[in-house]
């Protein structure tokens, strides 16, 4: 008697251990839907008997449903009209940061019989977002013999939004001296630069104040801006200059702290103080401070915080090279991050048959979801169960599996 108890209890153990997807797989269809961010709650988005070819009545008959594979469920089915409607306002920036398209992945699942039709939401961008400089005064010492047409760096603003509603370009406040220019790096970012148009004169006009604008795309466009301070440097010759205007390396998010990231090298023409050189980080973020080290003798860039590529995967970072005479140059710094397999696959169970009847036909007993959420190859996984147990198991699409 207790010999049957125990087998009985390990025979519920198993299936409550395997059980995560079930039932047979009936076919699958895609559907493609778009919303723009910030849309009120109850907003239709779509209708699946109208849009899908579906019969009125089959989504309440054969008991449909809309999953998604993560916790919020930005979408609910009136399985009575077909219709798809917001159950709360997304935000573009939030789900998908500067990532273009934004498109959310969800499952239609229906019982009877077993059917899974895909979708796919594209949330929109809207211009809800103006351009934000990080430093609301920019400083730059200038030499009052710099040539006319003279090119200097300035800080570029930062917009969460995408596409035509991210930054488009700047203006400066009018003035005799500077006029400003886009520049455009070969990584597709843009920063502006202030360009001289009249020789500047220390004794006549040691400082100049203008105001920086800088526009998006939209109708109508948004706009920040941020002060730029000039003063006027008295007679140092040369500032420094960088072998390269723009570097780009490749890391790996498990990098050691401490190892070294890239390093940088500026010249300096002038001899004596005037062509010492030091390196520091030109307006950098927090978070570009706390992640990375610069030495400021040698130019070499090291990791002082650990990287994560599920959230960070690029940094831009100016480095700005300055002599003992005030003057300086700056390099732009592209550091991207490359995926490791950090992370573990997740098992999400959509339904669960937690007992049979023995000599039952062919049932379904479980139906579940793997996720990963490394990139690439790293993300890829293999669904297995021991060749000892009474259970098949079937692979379907959108990673989904049923325990038979």
């Amino acid at each position: 008697m207790e010999i049957g108890r125990a087998g009985c209890l390990r025979t519920r153990q198993v299936l409550l251990l395997f059980i995560s997807l079930g039932m047979a797989w009936a076919g699958s269809e895609t559907g493609r839907f778009s919303v723009a961010e910030e849309t009120p709650s109850g907003s239709l988005v779509g209708n699946l008997i109208k849009d899908l070819g579906l019969e009125l009545g089959e989504l309440a008959s054969r008991e449909t449903q809309v999953v998604s594979n993560d916790r919020k469920q930005p979408l609910q089915l009136d399985s009575s009209t077909g219709d798809l409607v917001l159950s709360e306002p997304l935000d573009r920036e939030e789900l998908c940061g500067s990532a273009e398209p934004c498109v959310l992945h969800f499952q239609v699942i229906m019982k009877h019989p077993l059917q899974f039709l895909r979708l796919e939401l594209e949330v929109m961008d809207v211009n809800d977002h103006p351009p934000v400089f990080l430093e609301k005064e920019m400083l730059l010492e200038i030499p009052e013999n710099s040539p006319v047409g003279a090119v200097f760096l300035l800080e570029s603003a930062k917009d969460l939004d995408v596409g035509v509603n991210a930054v488009n370009g700047y203006e400066v406040s009018p003035n005799s001296h500077f006029h400003v220019k886009l520049r455009v790096n070969p990584d597709g970012e843009k920063y502006p630069e202030l360009v001289l148009d009249e020789a500047l004169d220390f004794e006549a006009q040691p400082e100049l104040r203008l105001t920086l604008t800088a526009l998006d795309g939209g109708a109508p466009p948004r706009s920040g801006t941020a002060a730029v301070r000039v003063m006027v440097v008295d007679i140092n010759d040369n500032a420094p200059a960088f072998e390269r205007p723009f570097y780009e390396v490749t890391i790996p998010e498990d990098s050691v702290l401490g190892s070294q990231v890239v390093s940088v090298s500026a010249w300096d023409s002038d001899s004596g103080a005037n062509g010492e050189i030091s390196y520091t980080f030109s307006h950098g973020s927090e978070d570009i401070r706390k992640t990375f080290d610069i030495d400021g003798k040698s130019g070499k860039v090291t990791l002082r915080g650990s990287l994560d590529f599920e959230t960070t995967q690029s940094y831009s970072i100016i480095v700005q090279a300055t002599d003992r005479g005030g003057l300086f140059g700056k390099a732009a710094v592209r550091i991207q991050v490359t995926d490791v397999n950090d992370n573990a696959p997740e098992i999400a169970v959509s339904s669960i048959t937690s007992e049979i009847l023995e000599n039952s036909p062919v049932t379904v007993v479980m139906l579940f979801s793997i996720r990963d959420r490394d990139e690439g190859e790293n993300g890829r996984t293999v669904c297995s169960i021991p060749e000892d147990i009474p259970f098949v198991l079937k692979s379907n699409v959108a990673n989904y599996y049923t325990l038979e």
